[in-house]
């Protein structure tokens, strides 16, 4: 699930003038007779428009038909100035946000606190004009999107059905640029490979007869877990799979606690190769260039990271029987659990490289510190990764007025956060423990650190006539590799007295 960042424009963003206690009170008085409280000020327009065309999010636009937001909660949404979570401006749980829809979009009324110094600062670049647009993060489920395409080739994504809306922002910059444009561009891929016409899974063949001459079905692709087929197998092979096969049929929620969404994720078109990675060597700056001089050469920071994806794989085959007569969706139920296997696959794949970086040992909070401090590059943007044990000793670490260490943070996974760093808790079978009292532990940027290349993921089912049964199946090809060691600090917490 992709958390998708988009900007409004148009979003007739206004401060209002701010209105005394009383229609007295509104008018002209003397200084010494000013009313003593502070009056709140407040700021309206849209958060989102509907039949709004996007400018091209990479070979489409978009637009959010308007009945989108129907049967979303809205109870959670906050405003933020610049998407800083950290510079909350209004709430609708606080009832200083008010969001209604109308013809238009989502309109919303927030009233700021003029005491607090970026809300006032807000409240004056809107009313001057420095600020003038809106921007929306929310999120859009399996289903909740439609692509068509028009006589003149235009392909228009149309977002059917919101699943949440997280937050609202004012923005000052108003275009759309890869920061704030994260499609999830799989419907995209699929509509482009299928006309816009959906297929029956379970008479897709492989291999397409007209331009290969051969075909296999998919049931067989599937009892050979798309390694065998008649004597051929796919070592040293290019593209085995085409687009429209490689199609997540089932998708659990996104987990908390998934490392691969810290990591840097490539797709790769083959099984094994090299694929260039950009570095930033904060040490590297533009050259002085004379006037009429040549400009000088740059040697990109690129490093050719080699990954060879291996193949992992699980079947289960369910008796129709069980499945007519339950009362739940037991098929449901168990590719539920299947696609968990895939972010536990993840999971374990990456805290086995991190665990073959050399720890240090700590017994403090000043000493964790310190080697973040000393040990990051500052430009890096960190995580901190730690098991049950770990958090826990965390959790309770006080400093010298009795405060506790750890504070709350929305925007981490578990809602807390270390020297205002993210904290992702795994849990101590996944991430053991050294011994009893020394607990693993890793600062760093992930996504500088681990690459993990995904080649294809297929999740199905199938109907095996001859024993009356469900098959389930889901297929993994992936790889992880180091980036660069040196953009995590290993850890062990020593807890021995």
């Amino acid at each position: 699930m992709n958390k998708d960042l988009r900007l409004t424009i148009g979003a007739e963003l206004r401060a209002q003038q701010p209105q005394g206690q009383t229609p007295e009170d509104a008018k002209q008085q003397p200084d010494d007779k000013q009313p003593d409280k502070q009056q709140d000020k407040t700021i309206e327009g849209y958060a989102l428009l509907f039949n709004s065309p996007s400018k091209d999010l990479g070979g489409f636009t978009e637009v959010i038909d308007p009945k989108a937001l129907d049967n979303v909660d809205l109870s959670n949404v906050i405003m933020l100035d610049q998407h800083d979570y950290s510079k909350p401006l209004a709430s609708v749980k606080a009832g200083t946000l008010k969001l209604d829809t109308d013809e238009k979009g989502l309109h919303f009324v927030a009233t700021l606190d003029d005491s607090v110094s970026y809300a006032s600062d807000t409240y004056a670049n809107v009313k001057s004009g420095n600020v003038d647009s809106m921007s929306f993060r929310f999120d859009v489920d399996d289903g909740g999107d439609e692509f068509t395409q028009d006589e003149q080739g235009k392909i228009v994504r149309t977002i059917k059905q919101v699943k949440d809306l997280f937050e609202i922002s004012s923005v000052t910059v108003a275009a759309y640029d890869d920061s704030n444009v994260k499609v999830d561009k799989r419907s995209y891929e699929e509509f482009l490979n299928n006309k816009g016409e959906k297929q029956d899974m379970t008479k897709q063949t492989i291999i397409d007869p007209a331009e290969n001459g051969e075909a296999r079905s998919f049931d067989q692709y599937v009892r050979s877990q798309g390694e065998v087929r008649d004597g051929l197998t796919t070592e040293g092979n290019g593209v085995l799979i085409p687009a429209e096969v490689v199609t997540p049929i089932f998708k659990s929620k996104k987990g908390t606690n998934r490392l691969s969404d810290y990591a840097t994720v490539k797709q790769v078109s083959v099984g094994q190769g090299s694929y260039p990675i950009a570095k930033n060597d904060p040490s590297k700056v533009l050259a002085t260039k004379a006037e009429n001089a040549a400009i000088a050469d740059l040697d990109p920071e690129v490093t050719g990271v080699e990954f060879k994806t291996q193949t992992r794989a699980n079947k289960i085959y369910l008796s129709q029987e069980l499945i007519d007569d339950d009362a739940i969706n037991f098929s449901a139920e168990i590719a539920s659990q299947m696609q968990k296997l895939v972010d536990n696959t993840d999971n374990a794949q990456i805290v086995a490289k991190l665990k073959t970086l050399s720890p240090v040992v700590v017994k403090s909070v000043d000493a964790i510190k310190q080697a973040k401090n000393t040990k990051l590059d500052p430009s890096l943007q960190p995580v901190v990764v730690v098991n049950q044990s770990a958090f826990n000793w965390l959790d309770t670490q006080k400093d010298s007025e009795g405060r506790y260490l750890m504070s709350e943070d929305i925007q981490s996974a578990t809602g807390r956060s270390l020297f205002g760093l993210p904290v992702v808790e795994l849990s101590d079978a996944q991430l053991p423990n050294i011994d009893g009292t020394k607990f693993p532990m890793y600062i760093g940027d992930l996504s500088e650190t681990i690459a993990v290349f995904r080649r294809n993921q297929v999740t199905t089912k199938w109907q095996q006539f001859d024993s009356y049964s469900q098959g389930l199946a889901i297929m993994l090809r992936n790889d992880y590799q180091f980036i660069d060691k040196t953009a995590t600090v290993a850890l062990t917490i020593d807890t021995s007295k």
